[in-house]
């Protein structure tokens, strides 16, 4: 699987940033997708996740009620659309997969990402004003 994350930039604080990120392949390529981010000097940490085979969908609790993750299965592609952004949200943003055959919950790969096996480029968000 190949990822392709777009849609990155700076915006005020308050502002809404809408990221994209398009998956190569199939759909039946994997059974998470999700949106993580690298903040500078800090870890890697999920954001929002989909579980491919029924939908559910988990989110940070640092993002919960600002931040919503959506699907086109026609197009492979998964979109993050940020409201009232705040400057702590400020990192590089990646989307993920993990495989086919993977074994992890979309909750857990949340919190674990590491357990995703393939990652695009990230796109840079900045929130300042």
């Amino acid at each position: 699987v190949q990822l392709q994350a777009s849609g990155g930039g700076l915006v005020q604080p308050g502002g809404s940033l809408r990221l994209s990120c398009t998956a190569s392949g199939f759909t039946e390529d994997y059974q998470s997708i999700g949106w993580f981010r690298q903040a500078p000097g800090k870890e890697r940490e999920g954001v929002s996740t989909i579980d491919n085979s029924d939908g559910d969908i988990y989110y940070a609790d640092s993002v919960k009620g600002r931040f919503t993750i959506s699907r086109d299965n026609a197009k492979n592609t998964i979109y993050l659309q940020m409201n009232s952004l705040k400057p702590e949200d400020t990192a590089v943003y990646y989307c993920a997969t993990d495989d086919a055959t993977g074994i992890y919950s979309a909750e857990f790969l949340l919190k674990f990402p590491d357990g995703m096996d393939h990652w695009g480029k990230g796109t840079l968000v900045t929130v300042s004003s």
